[in-house]
């Protein structure tokens, strides 16, 4: 099953001041990310795709999107009024946006998995990678699961708004809110140069992690288990091993069940 086509003329705002819907692509990440590469100011550009059929999730995951079942979307950032190392709040303040839209729109009560995964009972309904593309620009990409049917998902772990018995969502009215929330966001990060108190406060509220026992996966086969306690100012994940800190930054998260 499907939606009605994206319609860039319901999506573009003063802060994204290119919106562009294509019928098929392998990656709207690669895509903005090669514009960045030829010279292209892509800062304030958002690029849709009905279908992305090579699309990469964290980790190099594949993500394939069919025709109309989801939103992929991805967008550039000038980033050269924030300091790097308030860079990696991109992606989570993404996962901030997304929820507040799918709540808005969807009705549906989401929750953030660290970093950026938004879940909803339990289930990934949408993914979001961010990826630097020049010296100043880094490119977001998302994925929200719309009318994705149980067959089509790629991952048991999936789920859509379809799967949780919202068939009523307007594709355009969600992208469009996605987009509105996500501007608002950056340009309050831009604001503070980097992550301020209401982001942080925010993402805390969401969060279905912190509180939650965990294993990370960190780069290099590191393994840690423990209790999620705190999000830090950089948005790293701080992890209580009976008593030792571990401070994360980059990481595979799973929840485990209190007794693992």
């Amino acid at each position: 099953m499907s939606s009605p086509s994206l319609d860039p003329d319901q999506l573009t705002s003063s802060f994204w001041r290119r919106v562009d819907v294509v019928a098929e692509t392998g990656s709207t990440n690669a895509d903005l990310v090669a514009r960045a590469g030829a010279g292209e100011d892509i800062d304030g550009a958002a690029l849709l795709a009905e279908s992305q059929t090579s699309g990469r999730g964290r980790h190099g995951r594949a993500w394939v999107s069919p025709p109309g079942a989801q939103i992929a979307m991805s967008v550039g950032v000038d980033v050269s009024r924030v300091p790097p190392d308030g860079w990696g709040w991109l992606a989570l303040l993404t996962g901030v946006a997304v929820a507040d839209a799918v709540q808005e729109v969807a009705g549906v009560p989401p929750g953030l998995k660290w970093p950026n995964d938004v879940l909803v009972s339990g289930g990934k309904l949408a993914g979001i990678l961010a990826e630097v593309a020049g010296e100043n620009t880094v490119v977001i990409g998302l994925g929200v699961n719309v009318s994705l049917t149980r067959e089509q998902a790629p991952v048991d772990t999936a789920t859509s708004l379809h799967m949780l018995g919202r068939d009523d969502v307007d594709r355009n009215r969600l992208a469009a809110t996605i987009l509105a929330n996500l501007g608002h966001r950056i340009a309050d990060w831009r604001t503070a140069g980097g992550a301020g108190p209401k982001l942080i406060d925010d993402y805390r509220a969401l969060s279905v992690t912190l509180g939650s026992r965990v294993r990370a996966l960190l780069p290099g086969d590191t393994e840690i288990t423990g209790v999620a306690t705190d999000l830090d100012t950089l948005g790293r994940l701080v992890i209580d091993d009976d008593g030792a800190r571990h401070v994360i930054a980059a990481g595979d998260i799973t929840h485990l069940r209190p007794q693992e």
